[in-house]
């Protein structure tokens, strides 16, 4: 069973943006995104403050976020790194089979990703993803590089903290619904 400690909550900061563009999002009526609470059993409190200094996971969590952007299901994980890459050991195994099964069920699931060093956000969908891991299963590079994301869809911040990722599922949206467009038959003789 995993444990937090106090050094938990890395990409807190990048949380609270995704959670501030989300209050945004249901304000002006374009989704209702909820943070998905990891469930905890607290195992020290500090005394004089009531803070959990030491706590365990009760079960494996699914996603960070879950809603509805106009309509469309979404799942996804909000992931930060210190690094010029991804580790792919930041995302679990229970994690991509739960966004992979979201996607069965007609929603869309994906990554946003925050490069602290180059100051960048990233969506990665699923089925990127999904690559990148089997990778790395497979004896592959273990991380994603990041001109590899430079090559997908960038999610940018404005109005005051706002990480506009809806601009970035409607990239998805558009390329997704060109490669599906069914191409002229050949005429058969």
């Amino acid at each position: 069973m995993g444990y937090w400690n106090s050094r938990g909550l890395r990409g807190s900061g990048f949380e609270e943006s995704i959670n501030y563009t989300n209050d945004i999002y249901r304000q002006n009526g374009l989704g209702l995104i909820q943070k998905i609470p990891t469930p905890i059993t607290p195992v020290e409190i500090q005394k004089d403050t009531g803070r959990i200094s030491l706590a365990y996971f009760n079960s494996k969590s699914t996603v960070d976020y879950i809603g509805v952007i106009q309509g469309i299901g979404v799942c996804f994980d909000a992931k930060e790194t210190n690094a010029k890459n991804f580790p792919i050991q930041n995302i679990h195994e229970h994690q991509i089979e739960f966004m992979r099964d979201f996607e069965k069920q007609g929603g869309i699931a994906f990554i946003l990703v925050y490069f602290r060093f180059f100051g960048r956000y990233f969506y990665l969908p699923i089925s990127e993803l999904i690559f990148f891991w089997e990778r790395a299963q497979n004896g592959g590079r273990k991380s994603i590089k990041f001109e590899e994301f430079e090559k997908g869809i960038e999610v940018f911040a404005k109005d005051g903290g706002i990480v506009h990722y809806i601009e970035a599922v409607a990239i998805y949206l558009e390329r997704k619904d060109k490669s599906l467009e069914v191409s002229p038959q050949t005429p058969q003789t």
